[in-house]
């Protein structure tokens, strides 16, 4: 409980989040055209995985797509209530 309590009066984060909800607010799109980034980088990582057959590669594919999609609706999620 200690944790979430530091986590709360942590001066640093709430600036963080105030400025990242600036730079959200004035380019509401920008998380979701990343999102979109990301899932067309992991495409291209896994049709080369499909050739080379590296592990790595699969990785990274992997990694990508999920980060992308979750980028992608954490981006409409956050596109409505930030502004208009």
């Amino acid at each position: 409980m200690k944790l979430l309590e530091r986590i709360d009066r942590s001066t640093f984060l709430s600036k963080l989040l105030d400025r990242l909800s600036d730079i959200i607010a004035k380019r509401r799109g920008l998380p979701v055209i990343a999102g979109i980034g990301f899932v067309i980088l992991a495409l291209i990582v896994q049709i080369i995985d499909v050739f080379v057959g590296s592990q790595f590669l699969e990785l990274i594919g992997v990694l990508a797509l999920h980060i992308g999609i979750l980028t992608a609706l954490i981006g409409l999620s956050l596109a409505t209530p930030i502004g208009r």
